[in-house]
């Protein structure tokens, strides 16, 4: 047999495609893998955005040793007041309303002075003003209810954020909390995550319920397109083979 190969001058090709092949089909695997854990990641996420609000600090504390991703999305309470004079600009373009911001702003929780921030949702450009939605900044002790979201990093084309500028491009906590208070006093440690508040300020302004449960989910046609490069190539060289095999039976002839 190897001989056969050998003088159709088939040797290398059929070595390359016996080891091509289980990577391949091996790969196509892995993302049939994965779209099955999407899918369950999905299905979890959708159910936390649909159930009662947990208390946030009995959220954050059943997280013990747990990465915050294990519970982003959960659907949490909190009661305290908004530190309006700290508010911070994310930009946020909206493709109907034009250029806007989501109003990212300090909430101290009531009885631990313990900080977290809350995205209070979208407003366009002519409002960042607050002085121009005086209506939604809302004194005095309050609840807000929302999403719970991790910081984030930078991503790759993200510009880097403007805290001189209070110009916000991607969710960076620990920057934003600089920026808000700088050298001053904190009332108290802050709770590293975000809250994004699901209820429009009175007014109508910050739009709240700004998150986007937009989670790509492309592992079938990834896992297709492994499939079918293992198909190709195998159709390709049964051809190729038949082709070398019929001119030297041929030539043998």
């Amino acid at each position: 047999m190897l001989a056969r190969l050998r003088d159709a001058r088939l040797l290398v090709p059929t070595i390359m495609v016996v080891l091509s092949m289980p990577v391949l089909v091996g790969l196509g695997l892995w993302q049939l893998e994965r779209l099955a854990w999407k899918e369950g990641l999905i299905s979890a996420i959708t159910e936390r955005t649909k159930a009662e609000p947990v208390e946030l600090v009995a959220f954050y504390d059943a997280l013990a040793g747990k990465p915050l991703e294990a519970g982003e999305y959960t659907r949490v309470t909190a009661r305290g007041r908004f530190l309006h004079d700290k508010e911070l600009y994310v930009y946020a373009p909206s493709s109907t309303q034009g250029p806007g911001f989501h109003v990212v702003t300090p909430f101290v929780l009531a009885g631990l002075e313990r900080i977290v921030l809350v995205n209070r949702g979208y407003i366009p450009e002519p409002l960042k003003d607050a002085a121009a939605r005086a209506e939604g900044q809302v004194g005095g002790e309050t609840s807000v209810t929302g999403l719970v979201r991790q910081p984030s990093a930078r991503a790759r084309f993200v510009p880097e954020n403007d805290p001189r500028a209070n110009l916000w491009f991607w969710r960076d906590f620990d920057g934003m909390i600089a920026a808000a208070f700088g050298d001053g006093a904190k009332p108290g440690q802050p709770i590293p995550l975000y809250i994004d508040a699901e209820a429009a300020a009175p007014g109508g302004w910050p739009k709240g319920g700004a998150t986007e449960l937009k989670l790509s989910n492309r592992h079938l046609e990834y896992a297709l397109t492994w499939f079918g490069l293992a198909a190709a190539l195998a159709a390709i060289y049964v051809t190729y083979a038949f082709g070398r095999l019929r001119k030297r039976s041929e030539a043998a002839g």
